[in-house]
């Protein structure tokens, strides 16, 4: 019992002498990577080990024969210890980073989920409001001659259009959002799709004194797409050029391909986006400066260009934004 008793003391004492600045050293790297902590970690139990069985060789309680055959296997299994431990720290900070990504992410959601109901339903109030106005005026004959009686009907028309606009808005959102989205490839030309929406916007362009071209020897390709949504991304992005696009401007539709695949340019001369808001014009509810901020034509709650995202993304492809001369530049790219 006594023997015992002092190779338990040896052993406790040697392994102190490695696992208090081991600890300290611990303490200091808590703002490390969690790989790093881990690899600490055994090598301190390792070396804690290491030394409570050369505290009891030194009482010569081992001989000399069973010493050496210790630290040899001690070492060996301490090594393979260390490799574990490296691999299980670097997937544990793998796994702590994703779980921030994720909490990060889901914050961002949140907020931009908040921030988008605020701004509908400031959108949605704000032509509710006038359509009651009038339709109460109608109502108790406030106005009754014909010209004015038309106005307040024609009135009604366009903030119902825009209303049923920012609800259709909300409803291809959602199914983005949620993946509900069942797309019907086929064989798409692209040129018949841009000429589609630049006879839609043609009316709005006129209006606002915008004009419409599109390259001479533009060599539109053919793409597999839903055609259906490939028309609201182009529609979108024209539309979105023309509101922003200044009296007397240009928006150019060009289209081509290449060895990545396909693609479509809409190019404006709005005098470009501010470099603190191209990372963000994707984004849902996203409205940017005072200069880019919606007009009469305006897309409501800032989900035209959320939604050409995500339905490009949907396609396999990718959409982005960068500032040219004069404007800004839309490009989407589609798989070959």
């Amino acid at each position: 019992m006594r023997d015992i008793l002092l190779i338990a003391l040896a052993a406790l004492l040697g392994a102190l002498a490695v696992c208090v600045p081991g600890f300290v050293a611990v303490r200091l790297m808590q703002r490390r990577s969690i790989t790093a902590n881990v690899a600490v970690l055994v090598v301190m139990v390792v070396l804690a080990v290491v030394a409570g069985i050369l505290a009891v060789a030194e009482a010569m309680f081992i001989s000399p024969h069973d010493l050496q055959v210790v630290l040899i296997v001690v070492p060996i299994a301490g090594a393979l210890s260390l490799a574990v431990g490296l691999w299980t720290g670097r997937r544990m900070a793998r796994a702590a980073v994703w779980a921030a990504d994720a909490r990060r992410r889901e914050r961002e959601l949140e907020a931009g989920r908040r921030q988008l109901i605020a701004w509908v339903s400031h959108d949605l109030r704000t032509p509710l409001a006038g359509m009651r106005a009038m339709a109460e005026a109608l109502e108790d004959g406030v106005v009754d001659d014909p010209a004015s009686v038309h106005e307040y009907h024609r009135r009604l028309r366009v903030e119902a259009d825009r209303m049923t606009r920012l609800v259709d808005d909300l409803f291809e959102l959602s199914r983005i959002h949620a993946g509900a989205l069942n797309l019907t490839l086929d064989e798409v030309g692209l040129h018949d799709v841009v000429s589609d929406a630049i006879a839609a916007a043609a009316p709005i362009a006129a209006n606002l004194g915008v004009r419409l071209s599109t390259p001479g020897d533009a060599a539109w390709p053919t793409v597999r797409a839903s055609e259906k949504e490939l028309s609201r991304v182009v529609a979108n992005l024209v539309l979105n050029a023309i509101r922003y696009t200044p009296p007397d401007g240009t928006v150019t539709i060009d289209g081509g391909q290449d060895a990545s695949g396909a693609w479509l340019t809409v190019s404006d001369t709005c005098g470009g986006i501010p470099e603190t808001d191209l990372d963000q014009v994707f984004d849902v509810a996203f409205r940017g400066s005072r200069a880019r901020t919606p007009d009469a034509f305006g897309n409501g709650g800032g989900l035209g260009l959320a939604i050409v995202r995500g339905l490009v993304e949907a396609h396999g492809g990718a959409v982005g934004v960068r500032n040219v001369s004069g404007g800004c530049r839309f490009e989407v790219r589609l798989p070959a």
